[in-house]
Order: C-alpha cells, then sequence, then structure tokens
C-alpha cells in the first residue's frame, strides 16, 4: 500500500497550550509538535535533551505552519530538578498547560543474559521513570485548573514479544499499566490521560539504531507492507489530545497494522 496523503490541520487543538518532550530531530515527538501547530494550538512548547536540536526545530516549526508562539527548552527526564524547571518554565511562559505529550523513550537490542544493568536501568529511566515524572510534575497544575491531557508514548511491545528488546518491552508495558492506574487518580480533577501503542514508525534515529535488515523485516510484517510515518502516530496523538476523545482515558490505543 502506497502512503497516504498528508492530512492536513482541522483545528482540533484550537486555543491549546501544548507540551512535548524528545521533541526535536525527525521522530513522532517533531511530527507530534509540527501537527499540534497545523491543528491551531494556542502556544508550544518543545523539549530535548540536545539544545541545538531543539533550536532547530523551533526554528523549522514556525517557518513551516503559521505558529509563531513555539518555545523550546532543554530537558533530560531522568533528572526530577530538569523535569520541575521545564514544567515551571512552560506555566510561567504559556499561563497554563492543556496538553502533555510524554515522547521520551530509549530503545536498544541486547539480549537479556548479555544485558548489564546499566544498560536495563538506562531504557527504564528514560522510557519509563521519566514518563511518570513528568506526569507527577504537571498533574498538580492540571488538577487546579480541573483540566488537562496527558498523551503517553508506549509501544505494541508492552503486549508483544520480541527478541533483544526485555527491557525496552518492559518499560512499555509499564507505561501502559502507569497510564491507566494514574488515569483513575486524575479522574476526579477532569484531567484525561491515554497512551498511543506503535508498532513501527520510521525516522532518521531509528534507522540509525537498528539494522536494516530487521527494520525491513519488521515493516513487511505489518498489514499494509511498510512502517507507519511518523505523522500518522502523531494524527492519532491529536485525537487524543482533542476534544473528540473527551470520554477517553485510561486507554491504550494501538496504532499499528500487524498482522495477528
Amino acid at each position: 500500500m502506497q502512503t497516504p496523503h498528508y492530512v492536513k490541520g482541522h483545528g482540533l487543538l484550537t486555543n491549546k497550550t501544548v507540551l512535548i518532550t524528545a521533541a526535536a530531530g525527525s521522530g513522532i515527538g517533531f511530527a507530534a509538535a509540527k501537527k499540534a501547530a497545523e491543528e491551531g494550538c494556542k502556544h508550544l512548547i518543545i523539549s530535548d535533551i540536545h539544545p541545538q536540536r531543539i533550536e532547530e526545530a523551533v526554528a523549522r516549526i514556525k517557518q513551516e505552519t503559521p505558529l509563531q508562539s513555539v518555545f523550546g527548552f532543554s530537558c533530560d527526564v531522568t533528572q526530577q530538578d530538569q523535569v520541575d524547571e521545564l514544567i515551571d518554565y512552560a506555566i510561567r511562559t504559556t499561563g497554563g498547560v492543556d496538553v502533555l505529550i510524554n515522547n521520551a523513550g530509549l530503545g536498544g537490542s541486547t539480549k537479556l543474559v548479555e544485558m548489564t544493568d546499566q544498560q536495563w536501568h538506562k531504557v527504564i529511566d528514560v522510557s519509563l521513570t521519566g514518563t511518570m515524572r513528568m506526569m507527577r510534575a504537571i498533574l498538580p497544575h492540571m488538577s487546579e485548573r480541573q483540566t488537562g491531557v496527558i498523551i503517553n508514548n508506549a509501544s505494541v511491545l508492552g503486549w508483544r514479544a520480541q527478541q533483544e528488546q526485555s527491557h525496552y518491552a518492559a518499560a512499555k508495558a509499564g507505561v501502559m499499566a502507569l497510564t491507566r492506574c494514574v488515569a483513575m487518580e486524575a479522574a476526579e480533577s477532569n484531567v484525561r490521560i491515554n497512551a498511543v501503542s506503535p508498532s513501527i514508525a520510521m525516522h532518521d534515529f531509528l534507522k540509525k539504531s537498528a539494522p536494516e535488515t530487521l527494520l525491513k523485516h519488521l515493516s513487511e510484517k505489518e498489514a499494509f507492507g511498510r512502517a507507519a510515518e511518523v505523522w500518522e502516530i502523531a494524527n492519532v496523538m491529536m485525537f487524543l489530545a482533542s476534544d473528540y476523545s473527551s470520554y477517553m482515558t485510561g486507554e491504550v490505543v494501538s496504532v499499528s497494522s500487524q498482522r495477528a
């Protein structure tokens, strides 16, 4: 199947302020940032651990979309003080955050018997604990305002098995469970929390971090015979961030075309 045409914005996030982690570069995070701008958000804050990439991403969004209220902030989600500084900056700069997209994650390919504690902890700390830190920091703000939406980036590997992915799969399964449990706590404050679960979305970083033969094999397993475009994952994030999903919370939406 050919890649579908890029979907234009429909004003789904009009007057919303959106904060996205790991949003520099060419991956899902940047695609979500660009889509949020195209969907009419009022303010956009993008964070990443690469300051130069943040500057480039901010410039691209301003150039390629009508939105000019775009801010960048360097943040390592494994450091609580940096997470707190990011949340404080976003609130101080824009007056309040309506949507948080937790996109920061880290993978790798290692057999368990060859995996070091450091490799295990690094993936868990970024992908799972980093997501927890971001939610823990922003929920008091959203609860006080009695409104807000959080979208977490999980993976089909939270459900399915793949060799050499035990640390990443465990982290993403944890993101799913975290999403479900915290959604029940946040519901009393009218805050919704959901997750997307992509199978494979092709981007430059993934191409550098995984063997070409593996990526080709995984893509061919998809029902459409191709990997997703990053913006196809971002489209589902925009739906979850919008009022169209107002009755959804604690859900994990699979963004996948894999065969059973």
